[in-house]
């Protein structure tokens, strides 16, 4: 068959930056920071539309640059842009050669981009096996894997880096499950048989539990962080008022901030939970607010770089400048819980509720559609005074 022509080159595969770089005709070759390089094909399915009512519009992996070659690559996008124009969906109907564990890691992954909270929780997800995976199972077709093979991979930091290891467990379970659920494997997934088999060591869990500052020793604390100009002073001092979580404060915006109603809204993207959550804004956290609005940024809580926030270490570092790097800020959420039950006797519900968790079985919470907005504010108002018994002059 006679090349295909377009904008890339041998040399130019070989040598081009990180980024999606076009060959025409809807394919293209991505560059991993990394350097890693693959091939994708963006192609619509005639007749075919998502859930949006749009064309479908996919993108499809044709595997890595280093065992594809430029024409392959082009030929094996021709047959998926064939396929697509007579009303095919590639997915169901290409060629069934067996992927090797890197090029369908890579595919499960563009496929779940859209699930992902963020592009940083996917990205996370790839360099796992891109570290731990890929130099030692990569270039294997993932219908040859087997439990030598998971174990060749897992081995090595088990105990030594034990939250990753089990990470890793699950991201290559997953690539194995949809290689068995494509057709590509057969049989049980090796890394079900590995769990079961009980040959990797046995490490005792760690609980970790975020230091948390007792109560009664906040007030005079909180003192201390009044004589402090700094930002990441103002930004703690407003997370322990609010007791909300460092990445809630820091990303938090001005556009956010509704000071007629006294209420700050989290959008349900940078929530934990994933559920928009309101919180009450007492006086003593609109006094921290106020002057953070003289910097002009869209960032309530402004760092080094302009129109940046802060860095989410700012707090934690603040504590270790002034002698306090026993504690840590997400503590202060535990502080609160403690003083909210202890001192202040407040409903588990509403104490539960300002600290933004989910509280009772889903079907409880279907019937439980109040968040509590009112009694919250008054819980608010009362941790504000117990940190300032003194109204400001």
């Amino acid at each position: 068959m006679a090349a295909l022509g377009g904008k890339l080159t041998k040399k130019l595969v070989e040598n081009l930056g990180p980024g999606r770089h076009g060959d025409g005709a809807g394919l293209y070759l991505v560059v991993d920071p990394s350097g890693a390089r693959r091939w994708i094909v963006r192609v619509t399915v005639k007749g075919q539309k998502n859930r949006k009512g749009a064309p479908l519009r996919t993108d499809f992996g044709l595997g890595g640059a280093d065992v594809v070659t430029l024409n392959q690559a082009r030929e094996r996008a021709l047959d998926y842009r064939r396929m697509a124009k007579a009303g095919l969906n590639p997915r169901f109907n290409a060629r069934r050669d067996v992927p090797t564990f890197e090029e369908l890691a890579r595919q499960v992954h563009i496929d779940r981009l859209p699930t992902w909270k963020n592009p940083k929780h996917g990205q996370q997800w790839l360099n796992t096996l891109r570290d731990y995976a890929f130099p030692k199972i990569g270039r294997m077709p993932v219908d040859s894997i087997g439990q030598p093979e998971v174990l060749m991979c897992l081995l090595p930091v088990w105990t030594a880096k034990h939250e990753t290891a089990r990470r890793l467990m699950q991201r290559i379970k997953t690539v194995l499950d949809v290689a068995k659920s494509s057709g590509f494997r057969e049989g049980e997934n090796p890394v079900i048989a590995v769990k079961e088999a009980g040959v990797l060591p046995k490490v005792k869990a760690r609980v970790v539990h975020h230091e948390a500052m007792p109560w009664r020793d906040v007030p005079a604390f909180y003192a201390e962080l009044e004589g402090r100009t700094a930002t990441a002073a103002k930004a703690l001092q407003f997370t322990i008022l609010s007791a909300c979580r460092t990445s809630e404060v820091l990303g938090m915006t001005w556009e956010e901030i509704d000071s007629e109603t006294r209420l700050w809204t989290i959008p349900a993207q940078r929530m934990k939970t994933g559920v928009a959550h309101r919180v009450p804004l007492t006086d003593e956290m609109l006094r921290i607010l106020e002057p953070m609005r003289a910097m002009a940024s869209a960032y309530v809580f402004e760092g080094q770089k302009r129109h940046r926030p802060l860095s989410n270490m700012s707090m934690l570092m603040l504590l270790r400048r002034i002698g306090r790097g026993e504690f840590t800020v997400h503590g202060f959420r535990s502080t609160f819980r403690d003083w909210a039950a202890e001192a202040a006797g407040a409903p588990r519900e509403v104490a539960e509720a300002a600290l933004a968790h989910q509280v009772g079985t889903d079907v409880e919470r279907a019937y439980a559609r109040s968040d509590l907005l009112e009694r919250r504010r008054e819980l608010m108002q009362t941790w504000s005074v117990c940190l300032i018994p003194e109204p400001k002059r």
